[in-house]
């Protein structure tokens, strides 16, 4: 029983996954309903996981379930948008603020690692916004603080969206780039007022290229 518990979460995991792929190419649209059957046809499974997959998207905020229409993929207003944008740039903020002259090498190491990794994966927009996670990512765990971790993981697939989003444009992604490596190479030189004052700057383009993109509420 143990054993079929396990390997249905993980089934249920996996299709989740598949879905959230769905959502970031833009196969699916916000405000459009995800219907069980075609996915269980699609994926070659019961209805059951497919269920599972649909809460646990649901918690993570990435669909709604409305009554008598099912569950839709969640849209986000402007000003949603803008609100999980500064809670990433708040915590993004006080992890450099932490590092004082303790910036941790491993940490870096892992930030060029991810940027070679997105240097490589410029022409696929969803494995560069994930890359692009990662990377912001390190610089909370180089904080070594538990509560900005914490609480930046609760930002999850939503940012991910969003970041996603504002990749659409061709020369986003380029500038992006560029501005991953001024913000080691200020971290390295311990410039940290010129690194926050250029992680202000990215994060707010950001939000100005995701902006024209913000739908209606749906709930």
């Amino acid at each position: 029983m143990e054993r079929n518990l396990i390997s249905n979460n993980a089934l249920s995991n996996l299709i989740k996954e598949r879905i959230t792929e769905d959502i970031l190419f833009g196969n699916v649209q916000p405000g459009e309903k995800l219907i069980e059957t075609q996915y269980a046809d699609r994926l070659g499974t019961s209805r059951a996981p497919i269920r599972e997959a649909f809460y646990l998207l649901e918690l993570e905020g990435l669909v709604k379930k409305i009554p008598r229409k099912g569950t839709v993929v969640k849209g986000f207003t402007a000003e949603e948008m803008k609100d999980l944008l500064e809670i990433r740039n708040f915590l993004e903020e006080q992890a450099i603020n932490k590092l004082g002259n303790t910036a941790n090498s491993e940490f870096l190491n892992n930030m060029e690692r991810l940027l070679i990794q997105m240097e490589e994966n410029r022409d696929d927009r969803s494995s560069y916004a994930k890359l692009n996670y990662e990377f912001h990512f390190q610089l909370i765990l180089a904080s070594r603080s538990d509560v900005l971790k914490n609480f930046y993981s609760r930002l999850g697939t939503p940012l991910l969206l969003l970041q996603s989003m504002s990749f659409m444009g061709e020369k986003s992604i380029e500038k992006s780039l560029q501005e991953h490596k001024e913000l080691i190479s200020l971290i390295k030189q311990q410039e940290l007022e010129k690194a926050l004052t250029l992680l202000r700057s990215h994060n707010q383009d950001v939000f100005l290229r995701i902006e024209k993109h913000a739908t209606k509420s749906i709930y």
